[in-house]
């Protein structure tokens, strides 16, 4: 990567349609919560694109503009959703059985949330077990339903009046697929669908959908979906940025932030122990082990990425790491993660670490939808394709480019986000040598 982007960033003028794939718990709190930002009763908090700043220069120079001075970010007040989801409810219906936000965040919208009334979805069962859908498509195979959801893009597109649209997957884990013959080239994809193949998911269909419309694609699940050869090269092909896999927002996000230190101090560690409780959607859709086997993997990789036990051995060669997911209804969209890390210090002496964290599951998502449906919107406008691995800020299990390891690190990765923007504006990127600070002239 050249140090200034050679590429002109167009302009965020215009509506930027926001089109997610399931109208949850996760969509309908980022959705309510732009409104209420809209409307002046609450603050985007968690946000980069809206609450953090970027340092250009010197730290002397005391340059720090916020993110939306730094890029041309599309406006809140340009932005409109759709959604599609196997159950009917509208926004407002769905918003209430979610039961993440308080009355005073919906009502005074509900007119709002109403009129957002999901399409119907391509859904399956076979993938996601646990869920039942009356709102869905039907098709004569994979591919008529996957040209029903460009049909739905064009339409919505129209009907909104929108400039662009990004499309994010927000719906539930399908089950534990990988690679195979059907996703090596275009021409096999689109075979496979025509036949019906049991080797493309409903998430796929609407990642190829997506980038054969040419809008961009964030996958927030940890399905395979645009994770595999010909959809990569279809997105290079079309020009199309996308990103995933796999919101990161509890406990792995707790993971991210301790093994580095772990790591960067060079404590050992002998075993981490993590296990959840989660009443909503996904809750129940990961009650299922196919389910819970595609989360599993996802939030497995992460400390063995980041630890590296091929090249410290003494320290993480014999690391034994467990999660569990619980499905507790009460708890509806309150998780609670508890992680028990067993590590070790000077002479092998045992510590141990335990986090109790008690989040909102779709309050840490939310913002997450945000950011990437205005960072992809940014990406495509500043001429980049594929995976954008700038982004993996906000993903358990972050695409990388065939062959290389992606990085997990939290810090590493709001390095790599922030040094893309100051690249996009010709800004120099932040190294934190320091050492010009103590040249002599």
């Amino acid at each position: 990567m050249s140090n200034v982007n050679p590429n002109k960033v167009e302009s965020a003028d215009g509506k930027l349609g926001v089109m997610i794939v399931g109208l949850g718990a996760v969509s309908t709190t980022y959705i309510a919560g732009v409104e209420n930002v809209r409307q002046g009763s609450g603050k985007a908090v968690g946000s980069l694109a809206e609450m953090a700043t970027a340092r250009l220069g010197k730290r002397t120079d005391e340059r720090s503009p916020s993110i939306r001075e730094l890029v041309p970010l599309a406006s809140l007040d340009e932005m409109v959703f759709g959604a599609w989801d196997p159950v009917p409810d509208d926004a407002y219906e769905s918003c209430k059985v979610a039961g993440v936000l308080n009355p005073p965040h919906i009502e005074p919208i509900a007119d709002f949330l109403k009129g957002i009334k999901p399409m119907p979805a391509v859904f399956d069962t076979h993938y996601v077990k646990k869920l039942e859908g009356t709102n869905v498509k039907t098709g004569k195979n994979k591919k008529d339903l996957a040209e029903q959801l460009r049909a739905d893009i064009r339409n919505f597109k129209k009907a909104n009046g929108c400039d662009r649209v990004v499309m994010i997957w927000a719906a539930s884990t399908e089950i534990f697929l990988q690679p195979g013959p059907a996703h090596e080239t275009m021409e096999a994809f689109e075979a496979a669908m025509e036949a019906d193949d049991i080797s493309i998911a409903p998430s796929m269909l609407y990642a190829y959908a997506a980038i054969m419309e040419g809008i961009p694609f964030a996958n927030g699940a940890p399905n395979l979906t645009a994770d595999i050869p010909c959809l990569l090269d279809l997105a290079r092909e079309k020009k199309v940025p996308i990103c995933g896999k796999d919101f990161k927002t509890g406990q792995t996000m707790i993971k991210t932030v301790l093994s580095p230190m772990i790591k960067a101090r060079m404590l050992g560690l002998n075993g981490w122990f993590s296990t959840n409780i989660l009443g909503n959607r996904d809750g129940e859709v990961l009650d299922d082990p196919e389910s819970f086997k595609t989360k599993e993997e996802s939030k497995l990789g992460v400390i063995d990425h980041i630890l590296q036990p091929e090249m410290y051995p003494d320290l993480y060669g014999n690391i034994y790491h467990k999660v569990r997911i619980n499905y507790y209804p009460p708890r509806k969209d309150n998780k609670e993660g508890w992680d028990n890390i067993d590590i070790f210090g000077w002479l092998g002496y045992p510590m141990q670490i335990k986090v109790d964290f008690l989040c909102r599951d779709s309050i840490l998502a939310a913002p997450l939808v945000h950011d990437l449906a205005l960072f992809l919107d940014l990406a495509q406008r500043a001429g980049m394709s594929g995976i954008q691995e700038w982004l993996s800020f906000y993903f358990k299990s972050p695409q990388a480019a065939p062959g290389l390891q992606p990085e997990h690190d939290l810090f590493i990765q709001q390095t790599k986000l922030k040094n893309t923007l100051r690249w996009m504006v010709g800004e120099e990127q932040i190294t934190h040598l320091g050492i010009e600070y103590y040249q002599e002239d």
